[in-house]
């Protein structure tokens, strides 16, 4: 084991996708990650397998334009970029940049949230790195809520707003294993099995499904039902709360049944159940 060399998050990322283009080759795969995985090597080796990737992009990343066609007789070798483009943070800056309104549904949970684009396409070179043409996509918020952001798709044809849709979509995956992993106890077992581990990931997982579902069945009042403390005061109910609300339901349809040995058990009030399912449905 001392022997085998680190491999990189990037590593692992290309070899998961080409993994996933060898079981499916006529799909269309599009992969979503964070700055960490704007690589040039694996931005490439998805372009090349057909694999359209999309992740943020640095404001100072050195964009140029394609290399101009090369001429039969032309001595050399053939050029892999054309003349240096402005930075993003100068697009930014410049008062002549066309910014396009966009709403976009769904952001980062909060609702449609109305932003600013600009978007064009150009070659990300580094030296000693493969060429990537790309097209980015430069956000802003008119009412300065987040600060400007860069993305970068390696598909040319896809539409600015698709790929911000697609970036968008990304936080929901995030906040899932979030949750699970903090109220479900993914990444978190203790077995020494990797049968097991594999077995009890993806049962965790269903539960989450498990538990979404059942808290659609519930009524509006149990559903929307958020935990509120003195300093911290939530808007909408977070997965807890979602939990908390199926558990509370769930031992008040068994009543909180008792020992049955007892002849004479005497079965607690219904205030006093509610109580106790309210206390332990968060605690549990």
């Amino acid at each position: 084991m001392r022997d085998l060399r680190h491999k990189k998050l990037t590593d692992w990322a290309r070899q998961l996708v080409l993994q996933v283009r060898r079981w499916l080759p006529h799909r269309d795969i599009v992969v979503v990650g964070d700055s960490g995985f704007a690589a040039l090597e694996l931005l490439a080796a998805l372009a090349h397998q057909e694999v359209t990737g999309t992740t943020r992009l640095r404001l100072d990343a050195a964009l140029y334009n394609p290399a101009p066609p090369w001429l039969p007789g032309t001595n050399g070798r053939p050029r892999t970029k054309g003349a240096r483009l402005p930075n993003l943070s100068e697009v930014l800056k410049d008062r002549d940049t066309r910014w396009q309104p966009l709403l976009v549904q769904g952001w980062y949970g909060e609702g449609a949230r109305l932003v600013e684009i600009c978007s064009a396409t150009a070659v990300w070179r580094h030296g000693g790195m493969p060429v990537v043409p790309i097209r980015w996509v430069l956000v802003r918020d008119p009412q300065l809520r987040f600060p400007p952001q860069a993305l970068l798709c390696t598909d040319l044809h896809r539409a600015p707003e698709q790929i911000l849709g697609w970036f968008v979509q990304r936080w929901q995956l995030e906040v899932t294993f979030q949750e699970t992993r903090a109220h479900l106890g993914v990444e978190t077992q203790r077995q020494w099995s990797d049968l097991a581990m594999a077995r009890s990931t993806p049962c965790l997982l269903a539960l989450f499904s498990l538990v979404t579902l059942l808290a659609s069945r519930l009524r509006p009042a149990e559903r929307n039902s958020a935990a509120r403390s003195a300093w911290y005061g939530k808007p909408r109910p977070t997965f807890s709360d979602t939990l908390a609300a199926v558990r509370r339901h769930i031992w008040r349809e068994q009543g909180l049944l008792t020992s049955r040995r007892g002849a004479h058990a005497a079965k607690p009030r219904s205030a006093l159940q509610r109580a106790l399912a309210y206390a332990i449905g968060h605690a549990a």
